[in-house]
């Protein structure tokens, strides 16, 4: 087989390895506050947040473009494509990483650290501009207006139901749940996967097999399966984390949480085209509603060594990628 074409190949086949690593890491930003508020089960929930992961992969290209034309610009030859190959390479093995120990870190920024520190090495340029404006600053953004937007939906929310039955309001915030994992899952699908779509076409590109950012429906969907398939797996450990580590969940903080994160990912993705963390924006809105009952109530120590796997997240992933495309770089 052409060397070019076997690299292609490996390329899409990994990423779509990382697509389902992505869907089985990240499965408990959409459902952990839903299965631990028990407002649905546990398998349940997953193929609920399957299903969604898959129409919400099919909904936009804009963060795909970012991926596969505002990261890096690999030569379009072998070479270009050890870069992609070791980027990827990068992001899965930190993904992997980060899951065994259950923290909630970002593929998102596992999948830009690799493409970065694969390029760094392989000096290729690298958009700083777009990391900055459309990775750094977004990675920063996100989790601060998603504590301050659960924060005070929550403090409002309080307010409005304060002299509600408890048991009735909590039943019917259960109930709404449902809705609001669902658009959590949906705005999961819509920004991951196309992350997954980016990378492929930036392969196509450099192998010479595709000639422009545009996705082609064959990538789409194919990317969006490997999401959804990953996510019905299940991320068992990272959604205990989520679900009851950070904070003690009830079916209303659930219900808010879920609804912040969800707008806070369409709102990036549609507006922004930034590929933002599901972990970060869900993680920060459990904060957000866990800090109006007190400040005791979140479980700082648990927070803290999350939010020190996000700063990892990026110059952790750039290394293994850079190590990858060191060894590949000797035989290619």
């Amino acid at each position: 087989m052409d060397v070019t074409l076997l690299l292609v190949s490996l390329i899409v086949v990994i990423a779509l390895v990382f697509d389902f690593t992505n869907g089985f890491h990240d499965a408990a930003n959409a459902i952990a506050t839903s299965v631990a508020t028990n407002a649905l089960s546990p398998r349940v929930a997953l193929g609920m947040a399957a299903v969604m992961n898959f129409i919400g992969a099919l909904l936009g290209t804009g963060v795909a473009e970012t991926i596969g034309s505002g990261i890096i610009s690999p030569p379009k030859d072998n070479a270009g494509l050890v870069v992609v190959l070791a980027g990827l390479l990068g992001a899965i093995a930190w993904n992997l990483i980060t899951w065994w120990f259950g923290l909630p870190s970002s593929s998102s920024h596992a999948l830009i650290g690799g493409l970065t520190g694969a390029g760094i090495v392989a000096s290729v340029t690298v958009y700083w501009g777009v990391i900055g404006t459309k990775v750094i600053i977004p990675m920063f953004l996100s989790p601060v207006v998603g504590f301050g937007l659960a924060f005070v939906l929550m403090k409002l929310t309080l307010k409005i139901f304060q002299h509600a039955t408890y048991r009735k309001t909590m039943r019917n915030f259960r109930h709404a749940q449902t809705a609001s994992a669902a658009a959590m899952a949906l705005g999961h699908g819509l920004q991951d996967a196309q992350k997954t779509m980016g990378v492929i076409v930036l392969a196509l590109v450099a192998g010479g097999y595709w000639h422009d950012t545009s996705i082609p429906t064959p990538i789409k969907l194919a990317a969006a399966a490997a999401i959804s398939l990953g996510t019905y797996t299940g991320g068992w450990r990272i959604m205990k984390t989520l679900g009851s580590k950070i904070i003690d969940l009830d079916p209303a903080h659930g219900f808010v949480a879920e609804g912040v994160a969800a707008g806070v990912l369409y709102t990036t993705a549609f507006l922004w085209h930034a590929p933002i963390s599901t972990t970060h924006t869900i993680t920060s809105a459990i904060m957000g509603v866990g800090a109006t009952k007190r400040k005791s109530a979140v479980r700082w120590g648990v927070a803290g060594n999350i939010v020190g796997a996000w700063f990892l997240t990026i110059p952790a992933a750039a290394i293994f990628a850079a190590i990858f495309y060191v060894i590949f770089a000797m035989f290619v």
